[in-house]
């Protein structure tokens, strides 16, 4: 077990100094920030006597030493547009991004848990198919359109609900409901094929021999099995949640962390845009460290195969 753990953590470690340099480099493809900043009569002396003030003028591997040397102490730089710790402002929207993604991912896994039990305690190949039909349709609804329809029939039309903007619990309602059900397909389809693989196995024909009821095979048997590879998938897909908000984010006025990316880069603010995505990457590799462990006290055979 100690093994495993280490050889998960070394490669976080890994991933995360990836991550510094990618960010590193594609934040400096963006353009140079100096033109953006200066006004279109600023002499060359003036764009010069900025780049030397920001520390853009000195060599890119220098810069490289910089950031990796700040990054380990957890300065990844001050903003170039408003001069405070670029950290701080990724910190302050990231609570909002992961109000959202946490919510409606919880909401979207049980509700798939919850239709792939009843689908499977009916015994009925037509419900479950008809379940799993209607998921796949809201799947194929693109989440930015789906919140466009959700907008003009709840705020527009019926005027119920808040639109935009994270100022109320209302407001809430309408984004948790885009994302939790579009995620309710890719569970549920796991969830199918795990229960169709368990219903033939030994286990369970003994059980329902012994005289068990349906109910407690599925919960009690069935279903523990059919969330061990769910964990996986899940698991990333919270990983994909905190970053992929930024279409949705913007759709609905959110203040996460995904809009102030975008912002980063329209205004080639490099500390912001590169403060973000580490960030992000860190979620992410903790998340599937955090999964990988789980899985691992779940299935033994996980750390002992490894």
């Amino acid at each position: 077990m100690t093994r495993f753990i280490t050889s998960r953590i070394v490669r976080t470690v890994l991933t995360v100094f990836a991550v510094l340099t990618l960010a590193f480099v594609l934040a400096r493809l963006a353009g140079d920030p100096v033109r953006l900043m200066l006004p279109q009569e600023a002499t060359q002396d003036d764009v010069d006597a900025m780049r030397a003030t920001l520390g853009l003028d000195r060599p890119l591997w220098e810069q490289y030493a910089t950031f990796l040397a700040a990054a380990a102490r957890g300065d990844l730089g001050d903003s170039i547009r408003q001069g405070v710790p670029a950290v701080s402002l990724v910190i302050d929207r990231l609570p909002a991004t992961l109000e959202l993604a946490v919510i409606s991912f919880t909401i979207g896994l049980a509700l798939a848990i919850a239709i792939a039990v009843t689908g499977e305690l009916s015994r009925s190949q037509r419900v479950r198919n008809a379940m799993l039909w209607i998921a796949t349709t809201r799947q194929a609804i693109p989440p930015y359109l789906f919140g466009i329809l959700m907008i003009l029939v709840f705020s527009v039309w019926l005027g119920v609900l808040p639109a935009m903007g994270r100022t109320s619990y209302a407001s809430y309602v309408l984004p948790i409901i885009t994302i939790a059900t579009f995620e309710v397909a890719l569970y549920l389809r796991l969830l199918n094929q795990e229960f169709a693989q368990s219903r033939e196995q030994d286990f369970v024909r003994t059980a329902l021999a012994k005289g068990a009821s349906r109910v407690r095979v599925v919960i009690r048997h069935q279903l523990p099995n059919a969330l061990l590879p769910l964990i996986t998938v899940a698991g990333i897909n919270l990983g994909v949640l905190v970053g992929g908000l930024v279409v949705l984010e913007t759709v609905f006025n959110w203040p996460g962390l995904g809009r102030l990316i975008v912002q980063g880069v329209e205004q080639r603010d490099y500390p912001v845009v590169q403060a973000g995505v580490v960030v992000i990457a860190i979620v992410f590799v903790l998340i599937n460290l955090i999964v990988d462990m789980l899985y691992a006290v779940l299935d033994p055979r996980v750390r002992i195969a490894r």
